[in-house]
């Protein structure tokens, strides 16, 4: 694991633009579903860093809380996200492609759910590690934590893109949109607060993006 997290700032760089296929507008950008929200107003006040709060503490706790529900919610359809159907990790018909890439730096192509559990492992094991995520009185944050934060939110827009292009369906028969649209508005405008993801992450998502900004739901 030490190795992988030398160059988590590379971690996962690898994404193949694939082909349009499809005119076919996704459900997720279709009225009503893209304007369905738990959330009345923005997310400001909420992703502010609260006054005498460690700016450190307040990445690693929202992290931990993304993370957390982020696999709540992909745990709920993971029955549709299987080898057959899911053969690779994608953001869609016509989309990007994800290649996962190991500890050696070897990148290769792997279905989407085991790309899936590669990444909640992954967190799982910094959010354990108690060097890069300390819990104890007296230690501190390591100098990377932001790169590593960086690293996460990197992958976790991944698992957003994914649920979104290829079963939002499913959230939708499971009536859990408002509350998966609302997760995605706080992780995006939480994003944009401390400078966490990178332009071409949002890609997939921009859209969305641009009709929530449009709603005002984010900050």
């Amino acid at each position: 694991m030490s190795s992988f997290l030398n160059f988590s700032s590379k971690f996962g760089n690898k994404t193949k633009p694939k082909r349009s296929s499809s005119a076919v507008r996704p459900l997720f950008l279709c009225s009503p579903y893209c304007n369905s929200s738990i959330v009345k107003g923005n997310f400001k006040t909420i992703v502010q860093l609260p006054k005498y709060v460690d700016a450190n503490e307040w990445l690693a706790v929202n992290v931990f809380d993304f993370y957390n529900y982020i696999n709540m919610f992909y745990g709920s359809i993971s029955d549709f996200c299987t080898l057959r159907d899911c053969p690779t990790m994608s953001a869609g018909p016509g989309g990007f492609e994800y290649l996962w890439m190991d500890g050696h730096k070897k990148t290769s192509r792997v279905p989407a759910p085991q790309y899936i559990d590669f990444v909640m492992s992954w967190i799982q094991t910094l959010v354990n590690d108690e060097n890069t995520f300390p819990t104890k009185d007296g230690r501190e944050f390591p100098p990377t934590f932001q790169q590593t934060v960086r690293a996460i939110f990197k992958q976790l827009i991944r698992v957003f893109a994914h649920v979104y292009h290829s079963h939002y369906d499913k959230m939708l028969s499971l009536c859990q949109e408002g509350h998966f649209n609302s997760l995605f508005a706080h992780f995006v405008s939480f994003g944009r607060e401390f400078d966490l993801l990178d332009k071409k992450d949002i890609v997939p998502l921009q859209e969305l993006i641009d009709i929530m900004d449009s709603n005002g739901i984010l900050c």
